[in-house]
């Protein structure tokens, strides 16, 4: 008798046969996934070790025009630990293939230790990271005669890791464009009134047989309160105001120089005393990432100038000097007591202000009062107690030297900077005073910079004439020759007796 088969009936039976292999592959799947989850090193399940490179796609190795003198130990390849995994990356290494460089730059030994290698391949040993990265330079790069600007090779780099798979990288490294250099001398300004517009025109010279393929940038840096107010639209800066990163599409010809079209202007802030502009020129523009801010105004351009005194430094930074004043007024203090007292008086200097140098703050100077001996200017400084916070003179009668810019003396809140003198009133001297005398380079009000140490000396205790050495010394001796004395006499009484 034939077996017969009963026909699913239609839906109900491809609903099951779906089912049935669902729950077949959830099974088959299951231990996978288990697997994979307990972090072993493999590439393919949750929480498995990873690397990466963060090394920047092209780098520029050296300027054209410096050639076989050009030295770059600037290359790092940072190597991090992918974010999720479980277990630190354990004994990582990195290979570094430099054979793409040979004819346009030369491959030595760097500084660091854990990069091994010669000729064109290079190991560096980046030992164990978790969740972090590290940052290495594999070598150091030297120029070669001959290489033209847009020369390049390519370098390829291999990361592996004792439990995580391995990842290459690359980075093509050019020959840059000629070196732009900034005026010889360095530059200062005076009297800039805080709020009010001052200027600087940036200069530079191209001295080499090269022009600028690639444009030209130029960077402003300005520090010390100091705000950059000038804002082409050519120009790109940090939310502050105080860095600028600005390109020019001109190409500069061999041997020419140029300078902006238009002075920058710059302010200070009310109560700075000197600040910093610093420029340099690229003929390799980058605009670095944290400059976001674009300017508004019309743009900057450049303007061909004679060449002369431009070709000896890379940048060019331009001291300036506020009219802001540190006026500082002398605190003095009388030195009051008995003869043979010893006495504290607290000296020092008041800030009046408006500026507050922090470099150059300046000093002040003590010359005792007649009849008075400094015994001690006593400080603490890092829990260790001193005895002489400001230097004594070389010569009885001179100055004793505080200098602001020590460490053991430093400005209150409010501005004042004191000490505590001890003096011992050696005698009476009707009218005596000492003074007191400040200085620093900010200080445009003479007239309170200097204050007298008055000394007022009361005769000394009856009982200090006593013990004074002239007298206690005499009558001490006298006291022991009369007690000796009447030993002796009771000694010979005995005797008789």
């Amino acid at each position: 008798m034939p077996i017969r088969t009963a026909r699913p009936q239609k839906g109900r039976g491809q609903g099951a046969l779906v089912a049935l292999l669902v729950t077949l592959l959830l099974t088959a799947a299951a231990p996978a996934l288990a697997g994979g989850s307990g972090g072993s090193g493999g590439s393919g399940g949750s929480g498995a070790v990873e690397l990466r490179f963060e090394a920047p796609k092209t780098f520029v190795m050296y300027n054209a025009d410096v050639g076989a003198k050009a030295t770059n130990s600037g290359f790092v390849l940072p190597v991090a630990v992918v974010p999720g995994n479980t277990e630190p990356a354990r004994n990582i290494k990195v290979v570094v293939d430099a054979s793409g460089l040979a004819g346009v730059a030369r491959v030595e030994k760097g500084s660091g230790n854990n990069c091994t290698g010669g000729g064109r391949v290079w190991t560096c040993r980046y030992g164990t990271l978790h969740n972090d990265g590290e940052s290495m330079p594999p070598f150091t790069l030297r120029g070669v005669d001959g290489a033209e600007p847009g020369d390049s090779g390519t370098i390829t780099y291999t990361a592996s890791a004792d439990n995580a798979p391995s990842v290459t990288g690359t980075t093509r490294m050019t020959v840059g464009g000629p070196t732009l250099y900034g005026p010889e001398e360095l530059g200062r300004m005076t009297g800039v009134k805080p709020g009010k517009p001052a200027s600087l025109t940036p200069r530079f010279s191209n001295p080499s047989r090269f022009s600028t393929r690639r444009g030209i940038a130029l960077r402003i840096t300005a520090q010390g309160g100091l705000v950059l107010t000038a804002r082409p639209r050519n120009c790109s800066y940090n939310p502050a105001f105080t860095d600028a990163w600005c390109t020019f599409p001109a190409k500069a010809a061999p041997r020419t120089a140029y300078r902006t079209s238009s002075p920058f202007t710059f302010t200070s802030a009310p109560e700075e005393l000197t600040g910093t502009l610093e420029y340099s020129w690229s003929s390799d523009p980058q605009r670095p990432a944290e400059l976001t801010v674009r300017g508004t105004g019309a743009p900057l351009t450049l303007t061909r100038t004679p060449e002369g005194g431009i070709h000896d430094g890379t940048g060019a930074v331009t001291a300036v000097e506020t009219a802001v004043q540190a006026d500082y007024a002398a605190a003095a203090g009388t030195v009051r007591g008995r003869v043979g007292d010893t006495v504290g008086v607290t000296l020092g200097v008041r800030g009046l202000g408006p500026g507050r140098p922090t470099e150059e703050r300046g000093r002040f100077e003590v010359v005792p009062p007649e009849g008075t001996t400094v015994t001690s200017i006593p400080y603490t400084f890092e829990d260790t107690d001193g005895k002489w916070a400001c230097a004594r003179p070389e010569k009885p009668g001179g100055a004793f030297v505080c200098d602001l810019n020590s460490d053991v003396l430093w400005p209150g809140a409010d501005g004042t900077t004191s000490v505590g003198f001890r003096f011992r009133i050696d005698r009476q001297v009707p009218g005596a005073h000492g003074t007191i005398r400040t200085y620093n380079p900010y200080d445009r009000t003479p007239g309170n910079d200097t204050a007298r140490i008055p000394l007022q000396a009361s005769p000394a205790p009856p009982y200090r004439a006593l013990v004074r050495p002239a007298v206690l010394i005499p009558a001490v001796l006298a006291a022991v020759a009369a007690a000796a004395a009447g030993v002796a006499y009771r000694r010979r009484r005995r005797t008789v007796s």
